[in-house]
């Protein structure tokens, strides 16, 4: 077993995973640089999802190894993982998945008060931060009162809430309008950079890649060097879904 380098907060070496025997990784390695935004590029069923799962102790690998910090989270156990998931990391799904019995500002300051923080000091912490996401004004209603794109402000806030070390963000906003999606992916991507918070993000808009530092593209489960995203619906003079062109890296 090979210690990652000092400077990557997480390293991946040779991962491979199947969900029900289709691969999903085979052989990707990647590592991530303290405060670095990471974009994970790719067409839909790349393997990105899973590639975020497995860098954030969600899934195990099957075959591979996982770094944090230097510590090994392919041999953790679950209990451990979960911990690490709830104190270290955040994550922010496509839809926002937030408690709809919770108003905004409680949903927001759930990390904290799973950790143990106070009711004051959590409601203070996710005022500033629903307050830099521009939705501080909502802070009382609940999730069903709110537009998509609010929605997806609130679980960005909860995600950074607790000051994690890294934020997993997984097509954060493949539900928003166009004008909305900039908008918010440059709230969350300036809000990290002004903590220093890790973001690995993936994507199959080109747009949102570009706000990265650095781009891995995925094809297939495999990395690849570059890969040539198809528009959006089907081809104009064919009628048929577009396809991604790439190369393999060496």
């Amino acid at each position: 077993m090979v210690a990652p380098p000092d400077n990557d907060v997480l390293w991946a070496r040779s991962l491979h995973f199947s969900h029900s025997g289709s691969p999903a990784l085979t052989g990707v390695s990647l590592g991530v640089r303290e405060g670095e935004i990471l974009a994970v590029s790719g067409p839909r069923g790349a393997g990105k999802t899973t590639l975020l799962q497995c860098l954030s102790g969600q899934l195990l690998p099957q075959q591979g190894e996982v770094w944090f910090n230097s510590t090994p989270v392919h041999t953790m156990g679950a209990l451990v993982r979960e911990r690490l998931r709830r104190d270290r990391f955040g994550w922010i799904d496509p839809e926002p998945a937030l408690v709809p019995e919770l108003n905004v500002w409680e949903n927001t300051a759930l990390p904290l008060m799973l950790r143990g923080t106070g009711r004051r000091p959590a409601k203070t912490a996710a005022h500033e931060w629903l307050d830099r996401l521009d939705v501080g004004h909502l802070s009382r209603k609940r999730p069903a009162a709110l537009r998509m794109a609010e929605r997806q402000r609130v679980a960005i806030a909860r995600a950074l809430v607790h000051a994690p070390d890294v934020v997993f963000a997984d097509e954060p906003t493949a539900t928003l309008h166009r004008a909305e999606r900039t908008h918010v992916l440059r709230t969350l991507t300036a809000a990290a950079r002004s903590h220093a918070i890790t973001v690995v993000l993936a994507t199959h808009d080109p747009e949102v890649s570009a706000l990265a530092d650095r781009t891995v593209s995925l094809l297939d489960g495999r990395r690849v060097n570059t890969v040539h995203l198809p528009a959006a619906g089907l081809d104009d003079t064919t009628g048929t879904e577009g396809r991604a062109a790439c190369s393999l890296s060496v």
